[in-house]
């Protein structure tokens, strides 16, 4: 076990050295590493949406009364010491989180088509291009894809969400949409 600290220890060490020397990393690993948070984002996100849809289902089946009662607490949200909470207190946070995860892919997005706007224009001075435009296609139309199911899966659940909440939701939708629709 000594062996292994002074070993992480070595390591640890030759890992700094080599970062203060070389202390930005090739192009590729950062392109990657955007892909994949992006790609974790937006799991995240569907999850979020099937998470809402279960639950709008559940509750419609269910009730307060039938399953969300103390002893149904088991089927409310799975936090450990969580407090049982009806569906129509949880719906609404849980739209909101799904909304603001919308918000931060939304921004991944535009930060990647920024990104290409000035490869674009450093390709005009003779700097190597990326031409291809479809991983940043697939990257706005899996976002669409998700708004739209998010956006249906709120208006499903307009009624539960009040006149107050759902006027703002709609407005952060609309503002997803025509920022990505603008750039």
């Amino acid at each position: 076990l000594r062996l292994v600290a002074v070993l992480k220890a070595i390591l640890e060490g030759e890992k700094a050295a080599v970062l203060k020397r070389d202390h930005h990393l090739p192009l590729s690993f950062h392109r990657r590493q955007e892909e994949l948070k992006f790609s974790l984002g937006l799991q995240r996100l569907q999850h979020r949406v099937r998470e809402i849809q279960a639950l709008r289902d559940g509750s419609a089946g269910a009730g307060w009364g039938a399953g969300w009662g103390p002893a149904g607490c088991e089927s409310a949200t799975p936090m450990a010491d969580a407090v049982c909470v009806s569906p129509t207190q949880e719906l609404p946070t849980l739209i909101l989180e799904a909304v603001k995860e919308l918000e931060l892919a939304k921004q991944q997005v535009l930060k990647r088509i920024q990104i290409w706007k000035r490869q674009q224009q450093l390709a005009g001075n003779g700097a190597v291009f990326e031409e291809n435009l479809a991983p940043l296609q697939k990257r706005c139309e899996s976002l669409v894809e998700v708004y739209f199911q998010l956006h249906q899966q709120v208006m499903a659940a307009s009624v539960e969400l009040g006149a107050e909440l759902l006027p703002r939701l709609l407005e952060r939708f609309n503002e997803v949409l025509s920022s990505l629709v603008k750039r």
